[in-house]
């Protein structure tokens, strides 16, 4: 029996080599693996002793000769391969153990191009194909993990043909996620003929969206995600719903800016409103059920929590809080007067984690990096949706009114025009002092929409505000995901003390809003971006 090791990573490696060389194997290896073996006292057959070819071209071509692949691909069961194996003088290799140059690894590193396209391995990919494809004869290994499970069937006296069958396929499995990742890199097209996706199992779920449903996570295998860099500091495992409501939570807290990094949605108010105040960049979100229940922007986060508490007092119940600065112990023991799913933020003051830890099952989720995806996927039966992601705050800035909006309603408009990106649509948002009062997310029509969020705003102002000094007045900013189709939705805005609306524009009977909104003394602003989130 012959097997050929030739790995770049060496854990587990001496226990199965050591184990085929006490039983009788011949091991077959390439330059680096064979001094390794040699080291530890594994007598090894180099495999230019048998192809009669040195490794050359800086170690580029080592395996790919007819010597390996015509003894890994010939099938035992033809007679006439063995034949020919015999008329060439090769012999059969039975077991093929290789892992790849660490691509997955290197692209995240700040290479150059060619620095990165070092790390492109040829050699191992086709041994592990010409192995996987002849698994009825040839045993396919590329993970440490599975060296016990076959090294077991050995001493058993037989691998399964399922064992080979499964092995097979996780070898292909490696070699497809590989090559995607590979051309991924390369790819210079946003929508390639052949899409790539390169990802790898991070934990097998308990279930999925529902308990009959199972569930897992994969991560790119470049790591490069918001999700992938979270570390969790406490609390009990990520649920499948968790993770989504997670994910929400913290691409509309990012959106606002993370650190030093500037919000995206600046670019669009230093074109279009270059004389406007930015606004403050400490911003705190709740979730439930995949979409906001409460946002806000504020100078602190403890007034910034404060504000989106109040967004919603009751839907933030067993909920997910996200902050885009660390969590101080001030906002700490707020949150820990809430029955919470998930904490998430850059990170926690000392006080604030020990205090966050008194509560056996909140998660506490540690977040380095803001999202930075430039596509998203969407799954349908039969393949996916690929788009870009969302990050254009508003084409323009019209004002197709008679009356023009007062500074601090512009200050909430855009706000708000930001946060409504991350509301599911149909949405409007009732905006008062950069805090979402009034939010209305997935309704089948515009006007329930609305009818929706301004009730709500009002709720909210009535039994929240009403009760802090001078903050009883009425919420002035109503905010569009998109276009009105009639002339309604202004009308109850109207009816609810609203004074500046702001909406994408688009309808054939936008004409009638202006109108509506001329009529009733309404500041309106067209932004010529729609903010769908279905």
């Amino acid at each position: 029996m012959k097997a050929l090791i030739s790995t770049y990573n060496k854990d587990g490696i001496m226990e199965l080599a050591a184990f085929l060389h006490e039983t009788g194997w011949e091991i077959l290896s390439t330059d680096g693996t064979a001094r390794y073996l040699k080291e530890h006292n594994v007598p090894v057959t180099d495999v230019s002793q048998v192809t009669g070819f040195p490794e050359c071209l800086n170690g580029r071509v080592k395996t790919l000769h007819p010597a390996i692949h015509a003894a890994l691909l010939a099938r035992r069961d033809d007679p006439a391969h063995i034949e020919t194996l015999t008329k060439r003088g090769f012999s059969p290799i039975d077991l093929v153990c290789v892992n790849l140059y660490p691509f997955f690894e290197k692209i995240q590193d700040e290479l150059s191009l060619d620095e990165t396209v070092e790390f492109i391995d040829i050699g191992g990919p086709a041994l592990v194909r010409s192995a996987a494809k002849n698994f009825k004869d040839v045993l396919a290994l590329t993970d440490p993990a599975d060296y016990a499970e076959v090294i077991a069937g050995l001493k058993a006296g037989a691998v399964s043909f399922e064992t080979r069958k499964r092995l097979a396929g996780k070898a292909l499995a490696l070699t497809s996620a590989y090559d995607a990742a590979i051309s991924h890199f390369l790819l210079e097209e946003e929508y390639p003929l052949y899409y790539p996706i390169s990802i790898k199992k991070a934990q097998h779920l308990r279930y999925g969206e529902n308990s009959h449903q199972s569930a897992s996570l994969y991560f790119h295998t470049d790591k490069g995600g918001a999700i992938a860099s979270m570390t969790q500091l406490h609390g009990k495992e990520l649920s499948y719903n968790n993770i989504r409501d997670l994910d929400i939570a913290w691409k509309a807290a990012c959106s606002f800016g993370l650190g030093r990094e500037k919000p995206f949605y600046r670019d669009d108010m230093e074109r279009l409103l270059p004389d406007t105040p930015r606004l403050p960049r400490v911003c705190c979100v709740a979730v439930k059920h995949n979409t906001p229940c409460g946002i806000s922007l504020g100078d602190t986060l403890a007034e910034a929590y404060e504000k989106t508490y109040i967004c919603d007092p009751v839907s933030i119940f067993g909920g997910i809080v996200a902050c885009n600065v660390n969590i101080d112990t001030e906002t700490a023991k707020k949150l820990n007067e809430l029955f919470l799913e998930i904490v998430v933020a850059p990170d926690f003051d000392e006080e604030a984690l020990i205090i966050l830890k008194q509560k056996k099952n909140i998660r506490i989720m540690k977040a380095p990096l803001a999202p930075r995806q430039k596509q998203e996927y969407l799954s349908v039966d039969g393949g996916i949706l690929v788009q870009s992601t969302d990050q254009r705050l508003m084409e323009t800035w019209n004002i197709v009114t008679k009356i023009k909006p007062e500074e601090r309603d512009i200050r909430d408009m855009i706000f708000g025009m930001q946060a409504v990106a991350y509301v599911k649509s149909n949405a409007i948002l009732i905006v008062k002092n950069l805090a979402a009062v009034g939010m209305s997310a997935g309704e089948t029509n515009r006007i329930w929409a609305a009818e929706m969020a301004l009730s709500r705003s009002v709720r909210v102002i009535e039994t929240v505000y009403a009760r802090r000094q001078d903050c009883g007045d009425p919420a002035r900013v109503l905010v569009s995901d998109a276009y009105f189709p009639f002339p309604d939705v202004v009308e109850a805005a109207a009816a609810a003390g609203i004074k500046a609306i702001v909406q994408p524009g688009g309808s054939v009977k936008d004409a009638l809003s202006i109108e509506a909104a001329d009529n009733f003394g309404i500041a309106m602003v067209f932004t010529g971006t729609r903010h769908f989130k279905h």
